[in-house]
């Protein structure tokens, strides 16, 4: 019996660890996509095989010494590009990037009002909720470097009338 209890126990470690966990949403940030207190499957794997790719909804940790904040956002510019925002508008490369997931027209670009350029491993984040996130745009959080990131927001499983897949692409 203390056999099996101790396989039981190591594949939940490994599945936590390595494919999947549960997180909570806490704030509006990504409104209207995701809301205060959903509760997603984070997928682990997919990261482990390849990259984030633009707009999926990725976990990441914003302070390198802070292992039990994590932050939700989606992924705007990718590695290599240069990321500028003018006015509401973002550019990718100098060209305007046609998305919708932003709930408002931007107020504050941060430090995207001057050209930023991503180097092999990071990323620009940003919330959907674009004048109410603690994002790239922001000084503190910054670029999110390919390491901080835990991995892809799958599927919310609270409440369950929103049950279901998300959005990425």
């Amino acid at each position: 019996m203390l056999i099996y209890f101790a396989i039981i126990i190591a594949a939940v470690l490994l599945i936590h660890n390595f494919v999947g966990q549960q997180i909570e949403v806490s704030g509006s940030s990504m409104e209207a996509t995701l809301h205060n207190e959903d509760h997603l499957i984070l997928e682990k794997i997919s990261y482990e095989t390849g990259k984030p790719k633009r707009f999926d909804i990725i976990v990441f940790r914003p302070y390198s010494d802070d292992k039990k904040t994590y932050y939700i956002k989606r992924v705007i510019g990718l590695p290599g590009e240069t990321v500028q925002i003018i006015g509401s508008d973002i550019y990718i490369n100098g060209e305007i990037l046609n998305e919708d997931y932003g709930n408002a027209l931007i107020e504050d670009a941060g430090i995207a009002s001057e050209p930023i350029q991503l180097s092999n491993d990071e990323y620009f984040v940003l919330g959907d909720n674009r004048n109410n996130s603690k994002d790239s745009r922001n000084p503190v959080v910054g670029i999110v470097k390919g390491k901080s990131i835990l991995g892809r927001a799958w599927v919310r499983i609270w409440p369950v009338n929103s049950f279901g897949v998300l959005k990425h692409q």
